[in-house]
């Protein structure tokens, strides 16, 4: 099981989005061996799926698909 610990939304500060890019943000997640893994994936994907710091995940195949 895979735990959202962060959010991290990039604040794309002077480095605007180019027209019709998407947002991203990068995700870390922690199994319970406290392994940690990385992702970056668009923030709306995660808003669909009501997923958000603090939820857990039976595998990673929702991050995986995104790559």
């Amino acid at each position: 099981m895979w735990k959202i610990l962060n959010i991290f939304d990039g604040d794309y500060g002077c480095e605007e989005l180019k027209d019709g890019e998407t947002p991203k943000v990068t995700v870390t997640l922690e199994d319970e061996n406290g392994n940690r893994r990385f992702f970056s994936v668009k923030d709306s994907a995660l808003y669909e799926k009501n997923l958000g710091e603090g939820s857990v995940l039976d595998d990673l195949s929702f991050f995986l698909d995104k790559e």
